[in-house]
């Protein structure tokens, strides 16, 4: 018979964010004993960490920080939107966002070697990815700098941490302005900030796509210009940010609306998990 009660399991996966399978088997291993099944579910997880490598991290939760001028979005990474909802993968998202700002890390590569208390990002990681049981990684990090910085996280789910993370690095005074510009960019997707930020390559592809296109339909051949501009400026329209339709006001493009307020943005970035 378990030695141990229903309130045990639950304090342990509150405590270790690990499956309840994974929690019993630990109690039962320990006879009971939560602190020796904390150590248990660790000693798995580290045996485990070669067979979780090949695994996919689709879930997980977007992190943003601004400290000095300088905003800072990290995305951390599980396998199920289990471990990415318990309070111990939150508050490990929120511990590694604090160390980077710290380290004022701007890459990934520079997150991942920030110190984190007695260690660093990418051990703290791996430790408690063995106490979790699930393959745990830092994905993605990005900063910007300019005069401000406004951060915007958005819920896809109400009972999921964020999933789209947002910086906009702008100057000018109007701050509202500024954040509703970055809820436009969590909701609209844009690619670039500028049309002259699209590759060359792309545009060119854009265009020839657009006249097979049109040939095909049938169009005349004295249209066929006009047309094929009109297809490639639609592009700049859903992927260049300035050239959007804004969200709060489709009968303005970003673009007039950030002239109008006095707002100029130099950059952005936009996180969703998985993507």
């Amino acid at each position: 018979m378990a030695n141990y009660t229903a309130a045990d399991v639950k304090a342990l996966r509150e405590r270790s964010g690990a499956g309840m399978m994974d929690c019993k088997g630990a109690l039962d291993e320990a006879n009971g004993d939560v602190d020796k099944a904390m150590e248990v579910l660790r000693l798995k997880g580290l045996k485990g960490v070669t067979k979780r490598e090949g695994r996919t991290t689709s879930n997980g939760l977007v992190v943003a920080r601004v400290s000095g001028g300088v905003g800072y979005l990290t995305e951390l990474a599980c396998e199920t939107d289990f471990v990415a909802k318990a309070e111990k993968f939150v508050a490990l998202a929120d511990r590694i966002a604090d160390a980077i700002v710290a380290a004022d890390a701007r890459t990934l590569e520079a997150a991942l070697a920030a110190p984190l208390e007695s260690s660093t990002v990418a051990d703290v990681i791996n430790d408690e990815a063995a106490i979790m049981g699930e393959k745990v990684e830092l994905r993605r990090v990005a900063a910007l700098e300019d005069a401000a910085i406004d951060a915007y996280l958005h819920r896809t789910s109400k009972d999921l941490p964020p999933q789209v993370g947002v910086l906009v690095a702008y100057s000018g005074s109007n701050a509202e302005t500024a954040h509703d510009v970055a809820v436009h960019i969590a909701a609209f997707s844009p690619s670039v900030l500028r049309r002259e930020d699209v590759p060359a390559e792309t545009v060119e592809t854009e265009r020839r796509i657009a006249e097979e296109t049109a040939r095909n339909e049938g169009k005349p051949e004295a249209a066929l210009t006009k047309i094929v501009e009109g297809r490639v400026t639609g592009y700049f329209k859903e992927n260049v940010l300035l050239e959007q339709d804004f969200a709060k006001d489709n009968k303005q493009s970003v673009g007039k609306v950030l002239e109008s307020a006095g707002v100029t943005v130099s950059a952005f970035v936009r996180f969703r998990v998985g993507a």
